[in-house]
C-alpha cells in the first residue's frame, strides 16, 4: 500500500498520496509555484501510522502549484412578489490545482 497523509490546506481537510493532484480553494505560492504545509494529521506509511493531537510536529507535505484558475460560475437569485424588486449575484470561486510532489514525516 502506497503511502498517504491527511492534511489541511485552505482549512479543508483532504487525503494526499504522492503523485496526486487536487483541487482546492486559491493558495499563496511563492515565486517557484511551490505550496508547503506543516498541518498534516496523519501520515499511513505500509504498516506505520502517525495521528497528531491535531498535528504531528516535523511533518511536511510538499505541492507543486499546476495552475491557478476560477471555478464555475454560480448564481444566486432573490425576489419579492408582486414588488418588481429582484436580485441576481454570480460568484466564481478562485481555485488552485496542486500536484503532491513529497509527504515527509519526522
Amino acid at each position: 500500500m502506497s503511502t498517504y497523509a491527511i492534511a489541511e490546506i485552505a482549512n479543508l481537510q483532504y487525503k494526499l498520496i504522492k503523485g496526486q493532484q487536487i483541487e482546492t480553494q486559491r493558495v499563496e505560492s511563492k515565486k517557484d509555484k511551490t505550496f508547503k504545509t506543516d498541518k498534516v494529521m496523519m501520515i499511513k506509511d505500509g504498516k506505520n501510522l502517525l495521528v497528531g493531537s491535531p498535528y504531528i510536529k516535523g511533518a511536511s507535505v510538499s505541492c507543486e502549484v499546476v495552475r491557478d484558475f476560477r471555478g464555475e460560475k454560480l448564481i444566486s437569485f432573490k425576489y419579492k412578489r408582486r414588488k418588481k424588486s429582484r436580485w441576481k449575484k454570480g460568484h466564481r470561486q478562485e481555485m488552485s490545482l496542486l500536484k503532491v510532489t513529497e509527504i515527509k514525516s519526522e
